[in-house]
């Protein structure tokens, strides 16, 4: 077991190293290679590492990274396992595959009770009725802990757009049992009776600097009250309050935030007693069409596309993964996948845990997809969040010890 230094270029490595040998100690330089994405090109890194100990010897490698620390040279204990290169696990997986032949019930996605608060992939399943399920895509920790449950990408339940895309990313698109892997947009529009349009930025999340943003019922929280304007629409259309920021979305209404100078434009163009119209789209970028936003439309978010037609395709760049601790380092990993014939392949991929389970790199994770069968595979959030539940219970080993709570979650219902 080595103790490793954050990757960097040779010369910040080289730099590093000698500080490592100024203080006494004999580093090591180690040259690995972040593979290439289909968006990102191969990227050389450098490792300072000092020491190498067995597992058993654990404590000596923890006891090497406080002295490091007394000199004032941030370290970490490191397993050589989780570096992403070779290895012969060993690995605990589950894979779930549903025949589309035989199966009768459908897919879903859930936030459970609503966007803001983060909650279990089991009670989601619970919410749902499911008969199995894995939890989705990433959500937002850098938000106030209130809002933490809000996907960080695209999320519609039941036709309902409930959270924006990250244009161009990665996503999944259900219509019952029907269900396929492509790249997303949405666009939201108001429109108030003077008819002067403009762009919704953000869906349930916190509003940045001048921006419009949508707050539906599922919201669960109430709005910031951070000095910018809100109006309160109901369901057919009619502004029945205008407000300071900060309140309740009731049943049966959404509510429109601005702050800066979209609160200025609220104050201007969306009058009490007037109207306002929302039109809502998701596009599919595959295609070029809207997603038809029915009853029966479920829409998630993933972190990184791993196989399109087929074939190994990781678009990491444009799904915001293009690092070497995401590309190479092997972590606990969730996937799904669609097979030739329609079918729908979950797995999870347990890891950070040393002689058990190592984890999967992100190439390690396409590869897996595409044994597996899936002609289009997505992956999803990983970490402490990966978890599979079977009946409403886990049966993979999340690395936090326990479930994590997350943000939304994918499930197959009877």
């Amino acid at each position: 077991m080595p103790n490793g230094h954050d990757d960097g270029s040779l010369t910040a490595a080289q730099a590093k190293a000698e500080e490592v040998e100024a203080a006494g100690f004999t580093p090591s330089l180690q040259k690995v290679v972040q593979p290439a994405a289909a968006d990102a090109p191969a990227v050389e890194r450098y490792l300072v590492r000092v020491g190498l100990w067995t597992f058993a010897q654990r404590a000596k490698a923890d006891k090497m990274v406080k002295e490091l620390k007394e000199f004032g040279i941030r370290a970490r204990t490191d397993y050589l396992a989780d570096d992403g290169l070779e290895t012969t696990g060993p690995w605990n997986m589950n894979v779930l595959m549903v025949d589309p032949k035989v199966f009768k019930g459908s897919f879903r996605t859930s936030v459970g009770v609503s966007v803001a608060k983060r909650e279990t992939v089991s009670s989601m399943s619970k919410l749902t009725k499911a008969i199995a399920g894995v939890n989705g895509g990433f959500f937002n920790i850098h938000t106030p802990k209130a809002l933490q449950g809000d996907p960080m990408g695209i999320s519609v339940v039941g036709g309902r757009l409930l959270s924006e895309a990250v244009a161009g990313r990665t996503g999944i698109v259900i219509n019952g049992r029907n269900i396929r892997i492509t790249e997303l947009k949405t666009a939201v529009t108001a429109t108030p009776a003077d008819g002067a349009k403009t762009e919704v930025k953000g869906i349930n999340r916190a509003a940045g600097t001048d921006e419009l943003v949508l707050y539906t019922e599922e919201f669960g929280t109430k709005t910031a009250a951070d000095g910018g304007a809100e109006i309160v629409v109901d369901s057919q259309g009619k502004i029945i309050k205008a407000r300071t920021a900060g309140g309740v979305v009731s049943p049966g209404t959404y509510v429109l935030h601005g702050t800066g100078i979209m609160a200025d434009w609220l104050l201007e163009h969306a009058l009490e007693t007037s109207t306002m119209k929302l039109d809502t789209q998701v596009i599919d970028l595959r295609t070029q069409r809207a997603v038809p936003l029915t009853p029966d439309t479920y829409v998630m978010g993933g972190g990184v596309g791993l196989v399109r037609n087929g074939r190994i395709r990781i678009t990491a760049q444009a799904d915001g993964q293009a690092s070497f601790n995401m590309m190479l380092r092997r972590h606990p990993r969730t996937m799904a996948g669609v097979t030739r014939s329609g079918g729908l392949i979950l797995a999870t991929v347990d890891g950070r845990d040393p002689g058990v389970t190592v984890g999967a790199s992100m190439v390690e994770a396409a590869q897996l997809m595409r044994w597996l069968g899936a002609t289009q595979a997505i992956n999803l959030d990983g970490g402490g969040s990966s978890v599979m539940v079977v009946g409403h219970k886990v049966i993979n080993h999340p690395s936090d010890g326990s479930e994590r709570t997350v943000g939304d979650g994918l499930f197959i219902t009877p």
